[in-house]
């Protein structure tokens, strides 16, 4: 008897509905209803919520194999997780380029660090490129680390692509305009951003 028809019966014998069962376990109607028609299998603590509400060993719901395969699943879907958050994080941390001493100073014939903030050594228009590319990157860093808590793959695809965008052009814009600390900086965010894209996409 395959999980979905166990749980009908289960269900069927204690005489609730799906709403009721629903209820017990804290997930949706139609998470029941999804596992019930054999489309779909519940977490591993859902299958815990199961086997305590209907006083069953979770091996009598599910054979090993399968619960091996549900087992991998989650454990690909949270390190998904965790490498989105990550991702996202990367991209927090260009705010510190505004703050940081990386954008060169003459004076008297030296060179002095200084941030964004204090950079007056070039034109209004590349410190305007340079406020926009490192904001947006703040910017798709929020929403990155905020979508790593749900479901949106689309959404975070499209994130992630153009994360990788902006800093590409970021690192080309500061290459560029010769602000050499600044873009070692950058490199380094996308180099370290590369790496988790591919652990990513491998998972």
């Amino acid at each position: 008897m395959e999980f979905n028809e166990k749980l009908l019966e289960l269900r069927n014998s204690r005489g609730i509905t799906q709403e009721e069962l629903a209820e017990a376990l804290f997930v949706s109607r139609t998470a029941i209803s999804k596992w019930e028609s054999g489309r779909g299998y519940p977490s591993i603590d859902s299958l815990k919520e199961i086997s305590k509400f209907f006083s069953v060993s979770i091996d009598e719901l599910l054979s090993s194999d399968k619960l091996v395969t549900i087992a991998e699943k989650e454990n690909k879907t949270n390190m998904r997780k965790v490498l989105d958050f990550l991702l996202g994080l990367n991209d927090l941390l260009a705010c510190g380029m505004i703050f940081l001493p990386l954008f060169p100073h003459p004076v008297d014939g030296k060179i002095y660090a200084v941030s964004l903030i204090e950079y007056i050594d070039v034109s209004m228009t590349i410190r305007l490129i340079y406020w926009i590319l490192f904001a947006s990157l703040v910017v798709v860093g929020t929403v990155l680390v905020i979508l790593s808590h749900f479901k949106f793959e689309k959404a975070k695809r499209v994130m992630v692509i153009l994360s990788m965008i902006i800093s590409i052009v970021t690192v080309l814009a500061l290459a560029i305009t010769r602000a050499a600390y600044a873009t070692s900086v950058a490199f380094i965010l996308l180099t370290i951003k590369g790496l988790l894209l591919l652990k990513r996409e491998k998972t």
